[in-house]
Parts: C-alpha cells; sequence; structure tokens
C-alpha cells in the first residue's frame, strides 16, 4: 500500500514545475514511473508542464517484430519463467496506479519509430500527452501493434487528432530526422535507459523511483520556486 506523504504547501509557487520525460511507448516501467509521478502529484497539489520525449529500446526490431516473452528472455538472460513472474509484478504494480496490463504468451514487441513520428506531432498539436497514454494503453492493455499505421492512425483520431493528418504525418515521415534527432541529443545526455524524466531542466531522476520518492522531489522543487 502507498502511504500518503504530507501534502506540499504550494500556493505561493508561481509556474508549473516543468517535467521532461523520455521514453518508449513499449516500456512498461515508464507507464508505472509516469503513473507513480502523476500520484505524487496528486498528493502534492502541484500543477506540471509535461513534455515526452523519444526513446526507442529496441531501434533494430523489424517490422515483423518478435514475441514478447523469448525478447525478454534473451535481451536479458533470463528464463521464461523469471520473465513471467516479472510481468505478473508489472501487472500488480499497475493494478495499485490505475493501469492496466494485460500479458500474453503471445503479445509481440515491435518497432516503435512510427509511433515516435506521430507523438511528435501530437506535441505540436498540445495532444502529446493524451496520445502517450492512449498508446500506453493500446499496447500493454489492448495489445495492439504499434508499429502498424492503421493502428497508430486510430489510436491518434481517438484522442481528438485528425485522422487524415495522422495518416500523411506517417505516410511522408516528415519528422522522422527530428525525432532522429531528438534520441541522438538524449543519448548524448548520458540518456541510456527509459524512463529518463527531468525535473525544471535540471535533476535527472532514471527509473520508477516510487510514488514517495517523487513527491519528496516535488516538495524540494516546490520550496526553491517559492523561495
Amino acid at each position: 500500500m502507498i502511504e500518503s506523504p504530507r501534502r506540499v504547501e504550494a500556493a505561493s509557487v508561481a509556474s508549473p514545475i516543468r517535467v521532461d520525460i523520455v521514453s518508449d511507448v513499449v516500456c512498461p516501467w515508464c507507464v508505472i514511473g509516469y503513473k507513480q509521478l502523476e500520484r505524487a502529484l496528486i498528493l502534492s497539489d502541484l500543477v506540471a508542464e509535461i513534455h515526452w520525449h523519444p526513446f526507442e529500446l529496441n531501434p533494430d526490431m523489424d517490422t515483423a517484430g518478435e514475441n514478447l516473452r523469448d525478447h525478454l528472455v534473451t535481451k536479458y538472460g533470463i528464463s521464461v519463467e523469471e520473465s513471467r513472474d516479472a510481468r505478473a509484478r508489472l501487472t500488480q504494480l499497475g493494478e495499485a496506479l490505475g493501469f492496466t496490463f494485460d500479458y500474453r504468451d503471445d503479445m509481440r514487441v515491435v518497432n516503435t519509430f512510427r509511433a515516435h513520428q506521430l507523438l511528435h506531432w501530437a506535441e505540436r498539436e498540445s495532444r502529446g500527452q493524451a496520445l502517450k497514454m492512449a498508446l500506453f494503453a493500446a499496447y500493454f492493455t489492448e495489445r495492439r501493434n504499434l508499429d502498424d499505421p492503421d493502428v497508430l492512425i486510430d489510436v491518434a483520431a481517438g484522442v481528438g487528432l485528425d485522422r487524415s493528418e495522422a495518416a500523411a504525418v506517417l505516410a511522408d515521415g516528415r519528422y522522422a530526422e527530428a525525432v532522429r534527432e531528438l534520441e541522438r541529443f538524449w543519448v548524448s545526455r548520458g540518456i541510456t535507459g527509459v524512463p529518463a524524466i527531468i525535473f525544471n531542466q535540471r535533476h535527472l531522476v532514471t527509473g520508477a523511483q516510487g510514488v514517495d520518492r517523487y513527491f519528496r522531489i516535488l516538495d524540494r522543487l516546490a520550496k526553491e520556486q517559492a523561495a
């Protein structure tokens, strides 16, 4: 059970806290980390300005993708049972935070470069947050293929983005190089794993750190801004 820490006295905070999150849409710990941060923000009564940035866990993944269980076993050198236990733990953590992981043994991991291009466009349309959450749900809850343009277009339309424009963004690759440049930028800044969360463009926290840790970070930032 997550204990509720004392609330931050935030009335004097002049502006929202900027939060940059480097993540991939097929990263379960990115979901967990964000939901923990979200809970901490609710407890603190603070307002955050969230910005999502691209990172590909498997940039060389081909179009067909791979069986997720087999991929994890090979990539991390774990057993099938250990993989199953890890997914069960993630499912429990997600449930406690209000997110549904619906893992199946036939679930596949896919290339996410198209999804990141769509997210880049959505950020420009002020729908990046909505699309990111929808893509997390589409993959982990609904087990949809996020490398399939039709799936991506449907998800984009579901959060209010223009369907025809979403199709055009994917078809012409207008943001492909911008996404590549951002990926290179974050790697050049030492980001090798996600989630990587940067608070107010100064404080980097990697991994899903838990509600209490995020709350303490927010508390400190609120005091800094109020000083």
